[in-house]
């Protein structure tokens, strides 16, 4: 039984995967949107979710445990100060993990890993944008079968 184990192990002992996970946060909350395979990015959502949450909390023990999860000392500030605010009025939810298609060498699944709520250019266009374009290629569609006219001479 599985009791009490809480990551996945990545194909790695505990001190590279704690150090893999570090870094992946590190450079999510840098970035805010990065690239890696599936099951790391389901993992690191779990994490990022709790650094965040950490965040909002602004205690001293808050700060000592985002500090041990971030590389630099700027990603600190960014958490307390940053996504603090952001995310002040959702109650959880920080991440989003989007499948795209498969790395091309091994055909490991890849995932975009990202936080919600961000300043960069979206992904994927939202629902309202996605089905107004369906309805104009269907309508540009429907207009283009009526135009063709077929005459047979003999």
């Amino acid at each position: 039984m599985r009791h009490r184990i809480s990551l996945r192990k990545l194909g790695r002992n505990s001190k590279e995967r704690m150090t893999l996970f570090k870094n992946l946060v590190s450079n999510l909350v840098k970035h805010e949107r990065i690239v890696t395979t599936l099951p790391k990015g389901k993992e690191l959502r779990r994490i990022s979710d709790k650094v965040v949450t950490l965040g909002k909390k602004d205690t001293p023990y808050a700060h000592q445990e985002v500090k041990w999860w971030m590389r630099e000392p700027p990603l600190i500030d960014k958490v307390f100060k940053v996504l603090k605010y952001r995310y002040e009025e959702r109650p959880g939810g920080y991440t989003r993990v989007l499948r795209i298609p498969n790395r091309e060498g091994d055909k490991a699944p890849m995932a975009v890993v990202e936080l919600v709520d961000n300043p960069l250019p979206p992904l994927r266009p939202s629902k309202e944008e996605y089905l107004r374009q369906k309805k104009a290629l269907s309508k540009n569609k429907k207009d283009n079968d009526k135009k063709v006219v077929v005459s047979v001479t003999k």
